[in-house]
């Protein structure tokens, strides 16, 4: 199995956080590039190190994007994704950006609870 394969689920993580640059070559799966928040990069590192020999197969430069971090919102009952964007972002369409930086935990644009602490991207 390819390291890519071992791996499948690093790749997976490091895509779904925007980190592109995946790449593997001379034995070593190199992951390179910048995410939106700190949070996102110690995510992937998580993913990465589920595999016990990670240390021998990868080579990773991933950094945060400076002042990336995500500001938070908590859904209040009668929001929804496009109000809390025009709330927070000025733009109601600009709602896919909540919904993509959140599907961690979202599986439906229309299907936010009250309570939900949701991350606004920068």
């Amino acid at each position: 199995m390819s390291l890519r394969g071992t791996y499948a689920y690093s790749v997976d993580m490091a895509q779904k956080m925007g980190l592109t640059n995946i790449e593997e070559r001379n034995g070593k799966l190199h992951f390179k590039g910048t995410v939106a928040t700190q949070a996102d990069a110690n995510k992937i590192w998580d993913a990465i190190k589920t595999i016990p020999t990670w240390s021998q197969d990868v080579v990773a430069d991933i950094q945060a994007r400076p002042g990336g971090e995500a500001r938070t919102y908590t859904v209040k009952a009668g929001d929804s994704l496009s109000k809390i964007a025009k709330e927070v972002l000025g733009d109601a369409s600009a709602y896919p950006k909540i919904f993509d930086a959140n599907r961690d935990q979202l599986s439906d644009p229309d299907k936010i609870q009250p309570g939900q602490v949701l991350k606004i991207p920068a």
